[in-house]
């Protein structure tokens, strides 16, 4: 079996499609292109607002015509402290509504990554996330629960025993997915690991005949320059929120 089709270890669906039924390009609302498409199965329904189990990633979703009643369903999945997530929407708040948290980001599109398979990459499962978890808490490269492997394939580079970088899929809307969790642990950052496991989940993704994506912080400019690099270009700025419902 070669490498490639080790790491091919999540169904897709084929070929890039550049709207969604609904009449939306998915990467203008990747969340909830997700939920309604290739995710569909892990989709938690308040009304037309949507989630992903808690444990899994915590993004919320709203429909792109969203209205009052939608923004209504979507308080129901509120934090005991009136808060929710919502990963890269631009969608105005309505009244009572408030950002309790603004982050500017980018997305970005891998239609030009040179992608391939490392030699040095294996793929993690189940066994390894408690591992995962401890390079996430000291990396901090997002959101990155118990369950987020489920999402696709991760990867990662061991040495000494000791995973030192990942990178894995999250978010898989209809001919796109998003590459995400990139981290390198401090000791072995400036070595190239997080392009190159990049480079080998974007060969993943290309496998399936689908495109990679990626978000990263507007000002996070080493990335960027990293990202683009690899064949990543700018696509479009957008914003992560917390937002907490009215009371």
């Amino acid at each position: 079996m070669t490498q490639t089709q080790t790491y091919a270890a999540h169904e897709g669906t084929p070929g890039p499609a550049p709207r969604t039924e609904g009449g939306f390009h998915p990467l203008d609302h990747p969340a909830y292109a997700a939920l309604t498409g290739p995710h569909a199965h892990f989709a938690e329904r308040s009304g037309r607002a949507l989630r992903y189990p808690t444990a899994v990633t915590p993004w919320t979703a709203l429909p792109p015509d969203s209205g009052p009643s939608d923004w209504a369903d979507l308080a129901a999945f509120a934090a005991p402290d009136g808060t929710l997530p919502l990963l890269g929407t631009d969608i105005e708040l309505p009244d009572g509504w408030e950002a309790t948290v603004d982050f500017a980001g980018v997305r970005m599109v891998g239609d030009a990554v040179d992608a391939a398979p490392d030699p040095e990459a294996v793929l993690l499962t189940v066994d390894d996330v408690p591992e995962m978890l401890d390079l996430v808490a000291r990396t901090q490269p997002g959101p990155f629960t118990p369950r987020t492997i489920e999402l696709g394939t991760y990867l990662g580079i061991r040495q000494g025993g000791a995973i030192v970088a990942m990178a894995g899929e999250r978010l898989h809307l209809p001919g796109y997915t998003e590459v995400s969790a990139v981290c390198t642990d401090p000791d072995h950052r400036g070595k190239g690991l997080a392009g190159r496991l990049v480079k080998a989940v974007a060969a993943v993704v290309q496998e399936r005949g689908e495109t990679p994506f990626l978000h990263t912080g507007a000002d996070n400019t080493g990335a960027i320059r990293l990202y683009e690099s690899l064949g990543f270009h700018l696509r479009n700025t957008t914003h992560f929120r917390t937002v907490r419902a009215p009371r």
